[in-house]
């Protein structure tokens, strides 16, 4: 009987019902497809989602910078005369509201005008005698609002401009003033009563300063201090006077600092000259420095706020800074700190701002310019007369100017220039600050004073952000990714049941507590038991070579006991004595070698140590990274298809030889990744670094100094800082600068990630 002979049952006809139809199968196949798209599109507009979300928070960031990069720009307002234009204005004035202008005349009133109209508001006449006349004038710092006219007897009268504010039904009324801090009656600056030509004047807590040159050529100091009858008002002023040596040249301008102890004097030839006061009893010449080119004269010379810096203008139109710098003897001496964009003709005006370290110049063709010290910028230059600039007044507040013609004109203008202490100068390169011997970084934002510079050089956070990342990754990609490899490639499955989900639930503890526990409990440990940090370093690799070379001398029968996988385990009571043995051992090595404080060692050799310094950074910002690392490197390495490392073993590789040939070239995209995420977490870690350093902006890499980050500081800083200001703006900078950087880490990733997938793909 052949086989088809036999009689044939229906295929599968028990199970035929339980089969769709091809109608059935279709419908399925178009929901399935349905499913498919829905899905490919959700992940899609979750993707886009994600990268909309990053570019709203970029955008939101640029949004809050942008204001820094905006150009100062000025605004002519309708003009008008001052109240006496044919009277010599010797000096012009805005109140802090931008309400009231000041003039002062050469003959000795004050009078105050309508700022937008030049309406008369009001006027004094200083207590000059009849019988006298003003010879020159001069002015204390621009916050003080002291005035000093010398007379021709050998005289001053010291006046001070004051403002009342009252709010008769609610509205503010400004009130000037004049008080006469000295009394009003003249004080004498040179016994034999010679006529005062230039005179410098300066109020501190210590009492009032007044250097003068005389018409017989003679410099005078004097040192006035005061005491008020709290009954009659009387004022009681007493002298001390001294002589400073003589100047070799004519007098043009004539300064003394707010610390009363320095002088400074201009002469046409384009020298300036240096006199130290601080001991009355004998001023001395230390210095003169021409200040100018061969051939051009000082034209005009101001201080900048806080009268620390010189602004010089020249026939020649330049401008620079100058203050004084310790040289390698201890001593003071001018420096040319830097030179402005001058102008075509000589400057014939300064005015410095009253809070910052910014001044406006004006030239004898009409040309303003407003400039700014601690930036090294000129902002703006612009034409705003068709003759001399004979003076500029900028308020307070630094929003108008009033500039003041040869014809008495004023010619107002609103002002637009809120952050001009921003540059890429300022941000990115060093700057030659005041007090301060050569060009830095550094970051010092605020002060307890007005006349405070700014510091915001972003480059020691920067530098910091990546020492703190660098220290922590040195300590952490080592330990995870070893450890990554070992627990997916060698360890027993029940041993990694254990391991795995133990150092992943470290991810979860928070990082303020680490931070905690390093800033309180590792600083000071580490700081007391220094030696422990080197011992540990070369004692736990020589004891777990040790260990694995007496593992492998001992015979077969004695590594029976331990089951295969479970080798990592008698690591441990050898790292816990080798960890007791340095600890115990550290006061004993610093006694024997390092005078009992290896600390202090360090200080006679030279090298900063800090409490909280990058290593106790490293070690708590390793320990927070070490679970990111670890987890996605271990699941890199667990994944490697098993059939390679299969085929390589039974090729006869050894395990490690399989290990290095194939499993780490397979993983090596996941380890890679796994290293960059942890980088990215160290880059932003903020909590561990504010509380386990020092949060000092130096630029090194002192593994025993700290430093601030990036992250660190917009945290610490910005809710201290004004809403919109530039210091708030900078911040939202720093955080831009962040962002920008893990952007740039992780593209740069992401690519070396896809050139390694696609190398060993094939594998």
């Amino acid at each position: 009987m052949t086989d088809s002979s036999l009689p044939s049952a229906p295929a599968s006809s028990g199970f035929r019902h339980l089969l769709p139809d091809a109608a059935a199968r279709k419908k399925q196949r178009s929901r399935r497809a349905l499913k498919d798209k829905l899905s490919a599109f959700g992940i899609s507009l979750a993707g886009l989602g994600v990268v909309g979300a990053l570019a709203l928070i970029f955008v939101y960031l640029f949004s809050e910078v942008a204001p820094l990069l905006r150009p100062a720009s000025i605004d002519a307002q309708i003009g008008y005369s001052l109240p006496e234009p044919e009277a010599e204005t010797v000096h012009l004035t805005l109140d802090r509201y931008q309400e009231i202008g000041m003039q002062v005349t050469r003959d000795g009133r004050v009078i105050f005008f309508d700022a937008d109209n030049g309406g008369f508001r009001s006027a004094f006449q200083v207590p000059i005698p009849e019988e006298s006349t003003v010879t020159s004038f001069g002015q204390g710092e621009k916050r003080d609002g002291l005035l000093a006219f010398g007379l021709d007897n050998g005289t001053i009268v010291v006046a001070k401009v004051e403002y009342e504010l009252t709010y008769p039904e609610g509205t503010r009324v400004t009130v000037p003033k004049l008080t006469y801090p000295l009394g009003e009656e003249p004080v004498v600056v040179d016994d034999d009563g010679q006529a005062l030509l230039h005179v410098a004047i300066q109020e501190s807590s210590r009492g009032t300063v007044a250097v003068a040159k005389t018409a017989d050529r003679r410099l005078l100091v004097n040192s006035y201090r005061t005491q008020r009858n709290i009954f009659s008002g009387e004022v009681r002023v007493t002298a001390s006077r001294a002589e400073m040596p003589a100047y070799p040249g004519d007098v043009n301008g004539i300064l003394v600092d707010g610390s009363q102890r320095n002088v400074f004097i201009a002469d046409p030839t384009g020298f300036l000259t240096y006199y130290d006061i601080s001991d009355m009893t004998a001023p001395r010449m230390v210095q003169r420095v021409r200040v100018v080119p061969e051939g051009a004269g000082v034209t005009a010379m101001t201080f900048l706020a806080g009268t620390v810096s010189l602004i010089v203008g020249g026939s020649d139109g330049s401008l620079s800074q100058w203050f004084l710098v310790r040289d390698e003897q201890n001593q003071n001496a001018l420096s040319r700190v830097r030179n402005f964009v001058g102008h075509q003709q000589a400057v014939t005006a300064l005015d410095s701002e009253y809070t910052r370290k910014g001044f406006l110049s004006g030239a004898e063709d009409g040309t303003l310019g407003i400039h700014f010290a601690t930036s090294s910028r000129t902002l703006l230059k612009e034409r705003v007369l068709q003759s001399p600039i004979a003076a500029i007044a900028i308020s307070p507040i630094n929003g108008r100017m009033l500039v003041l013609d040869q014809m008495g004109g004023v010619h107002p203008h609103r002002v637009e220039n809120s952050h001009p202490q921003v540059s890429f100068r300022s941000l990115w390169q060093r700057v030659w600050y005041e007090g301060r011997g050569e060009p830095e970084f550094v970051w010092q934002a605020s002060s307890a004073t007005d006349e405070f510079e700014p510091k915001m050089s972003l480059v020691p956070l920067t530098v910091g952000t990546l020492k703190a990342a660098f220290f922590a990754m040195l300590i952490a990609m080592p330990v995870a990714v070893m450890g990554a490899i070992y627990s997916a490639y060698f360890m027993t499955p029940r041993m990694r049941g254990v391991v795995k989900p133990s150092i992943e639930i470290m991810e979860a503890l928070p990082t303020v507590i680490l931070g905690f526990l390093a800033g309180l409990w590792l600083a000071p440990f580490i700081e007391d038991n220094l030696p422990v940090v080197f011992t540990m370093l070369f004692g736990l690799p020589l004891g777990m070579l040790l260990v694995g070379y007496i593992w492998y001398r001992l015979p077969q029968q004695y590594k029976n006991y331990i089951p295969q996988g479970w080798e990592a385990a008698t690591l441990i009571p050898v790292i816990l004595l080798i960890g007791w043995i340095c600890v115990e051992s550290s006061p004993y090595i610093q006694l024997w070698f390092f005078d009992g404080s290896m600390r202090q060692w360090f200080t006679d050799q030279g090298i900063t140590y800090d409490q909280r310094n990058a290593l106790v950074v490293g070690i708590a910002m390793g320990f927070a990274v070490i679970p990111t690392i670890f987890s996605i490197a271990e699941d890199a390495v667990f994944n490697v298809p098993k059939h390679l490392t299969q085929g390589s073993l039974a090729l006869g590789a050894t395990a490690w030889q399989t290990v290095m040939g194939v499993v780490l070239p397979t993983a090596s995209p996941g380890i890679f990744s796994a290293v960059m995420i942890g980088f990215g977490r160290a880059v932003g870690e903020t909590m561990i670094v504010v509380m386990a350093t020092g949060n000092s902006p130096v630029v090194n890499f002192n593994i025993f100094e700290g430093m601030r980050t990036l992250s660190a500081n917009v945290a610490v800083e910005l809710p201290e800082t004004a809403v919109g200001s530039t210091h708030f703006r900078v911040l939202f900078l720093a955080a831009l600068v962040l962002l920008v950087m893990t952007f740039i880490v992780n593209t740069i990733a992401e690519i070396v990630r896809q050139r390694l997938r696609a190398r060993y793909s094939n594998l």
